[in-house]
């Protein structure tokens, strides 16, 4: 489909400035908010933008969007997402969890259990913890990254060695149609790779929009993980293969 003329400006200033608002694409064309939202959506169908809550930003290739605009895409499934997960940690547990606004959403959910041992390299994911006075939360060590809050690094992998957790819970930045969960940064892939195999249960906790996304660095297949918590169904052969894995899916909610 041929982009019109507005659309092309729209697809300029996104490329400027990273993100572009609703709001302020209507008051600049002076068109309505439907309009702007009919251009966005079809530069989302076209693979030039992702939708975020109130506006867009440029879709990502080989690097990441950035932390705070991850926090606004998908919330409310997120949030129903890490409900669902919530759910099926009981009390008394220890658990990993590593970077991504869907695990942090994750940690607020917990605030509730009684007597966790949380061990994570998400700073984020410690402070909002720090609310749950029952929680004991152990911190990683390693380089911290300041755009989101995480520890990675050689000392990070190491930390999480010494653990053998009843759960880990990971994210990932994109999902492969085979099953293969991809990420951007090798140090934080090592980090999850290091979850994965040292916990009785690892978690997967994503939206289905992560299928629609590509990431360079392979984690783990979908057949290494117990359970996948998602908003919407997989597509069929993904589910089929998930049940050949013997992978667990829950539809969140």
């Amino acid at each position: 489909m041929a982009l019109n003329i507005r659309q092309m400006e729209i697809l300029d200033l996104a490329r400027a400035t990273g993100r572009v608002g609703v709001e302020e694409l209507a008051e600049r064309f002076d068109v309505t908010l439907q309009t702007i939202r009919r251009d966005l959506g079809e530069l989302a169908d076209q693979g030039m933008l992702d939708r975020v809550h109130g506006g867009a930003v440029m879709r990502s290739g080989v690097s990441n969007i950035g932390y705070d605009e991850r926090r606004r895409m998908n919330e409310d499934a997120k949030a129903a997402i890490a409900r669902a997960c919530a759910a099926e940690i009981p009390d008394n547990s220890s658990i990993i969890i590593n970077l991504g606004t869907t695990t942090e959403a994750v940690a607020r959910e917990l605030l509730g259990h009684r007597n966790l041992t949380v061990i994570t390299n998400n700073m984020n994911v410690a402070n909002i913890l720090v609310a749950n006075d029952s929680c004991e939360i152990m911190v990683a060590g390693g380089a911290l990254r300041r755009s989101d809050g995480g520890l990675v690094g050689d000392l990070t992998t190491e930390f999480m060695a010494q653990f053998k957790p009843d759960f880990g819970i990971i994210g990932t930045s994109a999902l492969d149609a085979d099953g293969d969960l991809l990420d951007f940064d090798m140090a934080e892939v090592r980090v999850s790779r290091a979850i994965a195999s040292l916990a009785r249960k690892t978690y997967l906790v994503t939206d289905i929009s992560k299928l629609e996304r590509s990431a360079p660095v392979r984690i783990i297949s979908m057949a290494d993980l117990d359970t996948v918590f998602v908003d919407k169904p997989l597509p069929k052969a993904l589910t089929r293969k998930c049940a050949e894995w013997k992978t667990r899916v829950i539809l969140a909610g």
